[in-house]
């Protein structure tokens, strides 16, 4: 905590969200691999703040579980009745008692608000001295309260836009609803507000009206980004931040040396991690803790969640989670990665195949139309076409090992548990039951019987039975 790090920041995340037309609180909402209020709970945490308080009301067992998941050291109060912004503030006065210092206050719908831009809010009160500074912003103003100045530009009050003059109404810079208080100057006003408004509600900017009543001074800072502010109350509004959020995300690792080819149908969480020079496809999405490392080549097509991918490897329309993928390793097209699967090194996993719990050694293929499941694959071996690792017996899930360098024939099934040693072959077609000892050659298949004559004899007068008879026709000429 640095000196000029807030006494505590308030989040306020109580209110119902009736406009999503959801069963989820409307701060759980997600976004950019995060909640509204996991977006609110970090940009808090880039202050450092003494203490962090979460206001919980609608849904407060779901909200308090995020919170306590997100920033176990938060401190949750509740606010039974949603009664206004004042009287979820005077909850926390009354749960805390009087906070020394500066106290933020911000939301839990604001998942654009950076932690820099409250940092600077911070700052500027401290250096002005102020009893209260509100963040403010410029440009469409409705719907908010506005700023009201005198002739020389010095705060007067906010009035809110339904009591707002026509002339009030044209002022285009708007109150934010953030605030940096003195707290103990909050903790005395806080107690004056009443409900004699239309709504019958206690709020903030009431505060704000008392301080500079009791001769305190009154500050703001403008946002230079007026869309930090924008609170998100239904889906619409959600989807905008999202798109949002997400140009900023793509931007930044742009700026960093990761190429994008096509921002517009790129998405990546803001927990994802990319290495210098790695290349990210059109048609991809990036959630969770992945790891993209250096030079590596994902997408088009693809979708990662919590996966790693090693430096110079190449993903491509594939599906992968909880999975780990080696330097150079090569994914697709049209694989899936299910949790626990782990490519080595110089690894490759083709088309139209699917691994699970699956451990695929350095150098080692499984090039295509295959199941890999609850299985190690040896260094260099070779997995053919069409193989099934049958792993599952109706009541348990057994393991299968294939020793290094060995080579599995294409349409084989290996019905675990078994074990194909180093260097040993299976014949294509064969359903192996028993170990196949290191150097041998499994073959689990029934011998070819051709009977002579079947089509002519089954099939008279069909198209296969007259290609059949010319050729027998030109042999015996």
């Amino acid at each position: 905590m640095s000196e000029t790090s807030p006494a505590a920041v308030v989040i306020l995340a109580a209110g119902e969200g009736k406009r999503m037309k959801s069963r989820t609180p409307k701060v759980l909402h997600t976004l950019c691999g995060r909640t509204l209020l996991g977006h609110a709970l970090a940009a808090a945490g880039e202050l450092d703040p003494a203490q962090l308080v979460v206001v919980v009301g609608h849904g407060r067992e779901q909200v308090g579980a995020e919170v306590a998941s997100v920033t176990p050291q938060a401190r949750i109060v509740h606010q039974d009745q949603q009664l206004g912004t004042g009287h979820a503030v005077r909850m926390v006065t009354e749960a805390i008692g009087t906070i020394r210092g500066t106290v933020v206050v911000s939301y839990g719908d604001m998942p654009l608000l950076r932690g820099q831009t409250l940092r600077e809010l911070v700052d500027r009160h401290h250096r002005a001295g102020n009893a209260v500074t509100v963040l403010t912003a410029r440009g469409d103003a409705a719907g908010y309260g506005r700023i009201v100045r005198d002739g020389g530009g010095a705060f007067l009050r906010i009035v809110e836009e339904r009591d707002a003059t026509p002339e009030e109404r044209a002022i285009d810079e708007y109150n934010s609803g953030c605030y940096a208080f003195d707290g103990t100057l909050l903790a005395d006003a806080i107690k004056r507000v009443t409900t004699n408004n239309e709504q019958r509600q206690e709020y903030l900017t009431d505060v704000v009206d008392i301080l500079r009543g009791d001769g305190h001074e009154v500050g703001t800072m403008l946002a230079a980004d007026a869309g930090e502010i924008t609170g998100v109350n239904d889906r619409v509004q959600l989807s905008e931040a999202r798109r949002e959020l997400n140009d900023r995300v793509l931007d930044g690792w742009m700026r960093d040396g990761v190429t994008i080819i096509d921002p517009a149908s790129t998405w990546i969480d803001v927990t994802v991690t990319i290495g210098q020079d790695a290349e990210i496809g059109p048609q991809t999405q990036l959630q969770g803790a992945t790891v993209v490392g250096e030079g590596a080549r994902v997408g088009p097509g693809c979708l990662l969640e919590d996966t790693i991918v090693g430096e110079d490897a190449v993903v491509s329309h594939a599906v992968c989670r909880l999975a780990e993928i080696g330097s150079r390793a090569t994914v697709g097209p049209y694989a899936y990665l299910r949790p626990g699967t782990s490519l080595a090194e110089d690894a490759h996993v083709g088309a139209h195949v699917e691994l699970k719990k699956a451990s695929v050694g350095p150098g080692a293929k499984v090039p295509h139309l295959t199941y890999v499941g609850d299985a190690t694959i040896g260094a260099g071996a070779n997995i053919g076409a069409g193989t099934i690792f049958a792993n599952y017996d109706g009541v348990a899930k057994n393991h299968t090992t294939v020793g290094q360098h060995a080579f599995v024939g294409s349409n084989t099934v290996l019905v675990a548990p078994v074990t194909i040693g180093d260097g040993a072959y299976t014949a294509a077609g064969s359903a192996i039951t028993d170990e196949v000892p290191p150097g041998d050659l499994g073959v689990a298949r029934g011998r070819q019987h051709n009977s002579d004559g079947w089509t002519a004899r089954n099939r008279p007068g069909s198209r296969s039975a007259d290609a059949a008879e010319r050729v027998r026709s030109d042999e015996s000429i």
